[in-house]
């Protein structure tokens, strides 16, 4: 691993910790020329996934989709970035433990809607409306009817 400070190729592992439930590792390092610390990640590279889409279009998975929908749903909502990651990292390892090449896309934002179901209900309502399509306010009184039953 290469010091991000000084450039030099020589660092050590001090300290290496699980993170994110398991499904990655904190490594601490310390480069071995200018003493500098910093932490590395490492995950599992996970196959490559294709979703199809509605229309029955192949595309290949874009983290950065779902993402940008999650952040979407959840802007100005009391979630922090840490939470934010954690939320991001759950999806995609529910997505990816189907053990599949493909995955509908219909299939990722039920996914989606289970975990902001558990998060936060406006983030829900706000993802809901746009995942099922609200047409009108009564869509969206019923969506939030089930909600406030559960």
């Amino acid at each position: 691993m290469i010091c991000p400070f000084c450039s030099h190729s020589e660092t050590k592992v001090v300290d290496s910790r699980d993170t994110n439930d398991g499904k990655a590792i904190r490594r601490r390092r310390e480069c071995e020329k200018c003493n500098a610390r910093f932490s590395t990640y490492e995950e599992m590279e996970i196959m490559r996934l294709s979703v199809i889409k509605r229309n029955g279009e192949k595309v290949e998975y874009n983290q950065e989709k779902v993402v940008s929908g999650l952040r979407k749903a959840l802007e100005k909502r009391p979630i922090t970035e840490e939470k934010f990651e954690k939320i991001v990292s759950d999806i995609e390892h529910k997505i990816y433990s189907k053990g599949k090449n493909e995955i509908k896309s219909k299939e990722i934002g039920r996914i989606i809607l289970e975990k902001l179901k558990e998060v936060d209900d406006v983030a829900y309502l706000r993802f809901a409306s746009v995942y099922k399509s609200f047409g009108s306010a009564t869509s969206f009184r019923k969506e939030l009817s089930k909600l406030e039953e559960k």
